[in-house]
């Protein structure tokens, strides 16, 4: 190997298991298929620190569902003061392009960048909508913003992290909670040619 090629190779490395302090809202899936609310702490391509209220145990297989980030999958490695450890099973290409989501992340963060299209958060017009849970009860609901991956409503009932619920006709789960309301991701981000704000969920 050349010594240019190896100096490449040696970047690449560092860059694919370089930790980025970066806050992200999420959940996670134990093995008995139990979910549970998290936070990131750091993030490389590697690996992920979460802080968390359940750990599971060392060696269980975790598959994590972060904002801006989407799905990831490992193995916890660790436990920490409240959290744990994972490390990250990845094929080259998903860590490379996981290593430029975090650049971004770290970038837009440092730089006071606003947010890409993808994470645009917009106010339709018609803000009211209806909450279906899997129960079959429905609630009236009204959406603070939106983006293309989840959206913020008020709700007037309690509905847990991690439940599965349809806003209007877009199927999703809620992530976190926040005052009188809570935080949806759907299950499938909305597209572009739809996003707007005379979009009807």
């Amino acid at each position: 190997m050349s010594l240019a090629l190896n100096l490449r190779t040696r970047a690449l490395e560092r860059r694919r298991h370089q930790r980025v302090r970066v806050v992200l809202l999420g959940r996670f899936m134990l093995e008995n298929h139990q979910e549970y609310p998290c936070q990131s702490m750091n993030i490389s391509p590697g690996g992920i620190a979460l802080l968390a209220p359940v750990q599971g145990y060392v060696g269980e297989r975790v598959v994590i569902y972060l904002e801006h980030l989407g799905r990831l999958e490992g193995v916890i490695v660790r436990h920490f003061e409240l959290g744990f450890a994972v490390s990250m099973s990845a094929t080259r290409r998903k860590q490379d392009k996981l290593a430029d989501q975090l650049t971004w992340l770290a970038n837009r963060h440092e730089l006071g960048l606003p947010e890409d299209r993808r994470h645009e958060r917009i106010t339709p017009r018609n803000a009211s909508t209806v909450v279906r849970l899997m129960n079959g009860k429905t609630a009236a609901a009204r959406i603070i913003d939106i983006s293309m991956s989840g959206a913020a409503i008020n709700v007037g009932i309690p509905i847990a992290i991690g439940a599965s619920i349809t806003l209007g006709s877009t199927p999703g789960r809620v992530v976190r909670h926040f005052g009188s309301g809570i935080g949806i991701e759907f299950l499938r981000p909305l597209t572009e040619d739809v996003f707007d704000e005379d979009i009807v969920l």
